[in-house]
């Protein structure tokens, strides 16, 4: 099975990957290529494959692209040889990717189950900022994106909310389980 998750900025939909993790056996993450700066708790191959914007060109006109976009001035892209591998895998697989690309890999494998992590505004606001992983100009940018990002959450097949109260993100772990453990029945 393929679960495509994605989330505008701050939604905390990499915290939730990771837990998802801890808790299901079976999962593989897709790990996609990028031309943003690698930040300091990053691994190579295990976070993203960080490339040079020369070499992504390169994988774009070679057809390496299952899907690509420019988010945020940067190039982020899920590799063919990525699902190739997984659908020949008894594991699934768990993408985290940007609602367009979530859109397009739905698309191309309408069996896939596309999950949107939604947030308050305000919320997300303030994680951006806590985070201190981005300058202001990036949480901007980030910012200005929110609004297409948000737009396109009603084409996903579950949206699952992630609050600031008490227990939100374990509501929404547990919630992303429960679609996972019955989409695979």
């Amino acid at each position: 099975m393929l679960f495509v998750i994605s989330a505008p900025s701050g939604a905390g939909k990499t915290t939730i990957i990771r837990e998802l993790f801890s808790i299901l056996p079976g999962l593989r993450f897709s790990v996609s290529a990028t031309t943003r700066p690698k930040r300091k708790i990053e691994k190579e191959g295990k976070d993203y494959y960080f490339i040079s914007k020369e070499e992504f060109a390169g994988k774009i006109k070679m057809g390496d692209f299952v899907e690509w976009e420019e988010v945020h001035g940067n190039l982020y892209g899920t590799l063919k040889s990525e699902i190739e591998n997984s659908l020949s895998s008894p594991l699934d697989m768990v993408f985290d990717v940007d609602v367009k690309g979530a859109l397009n890999i739905k698309k191309l494998y309408p069996q896939a189950v596309s999950i949107f992590i939604d947030a308050p505004v305000d919320e997300l606001i303030k994680r951006l900022k806590k985070r201190s992983t981005e300058t202001e100009e990036e949480i901007k940018n980030r910012l200005a994106r929110l609004e297409l990002e948000l737009s396109y959450k009603n084409k996903f097949d579950y949206i699952v909310q992630n609050n600031s109260s008490p227990g939100g993100i374990n509501k929404a772990v547990e919630e992303i389980v429960k679609i996972i453990t019955k989409s695979k029945i």
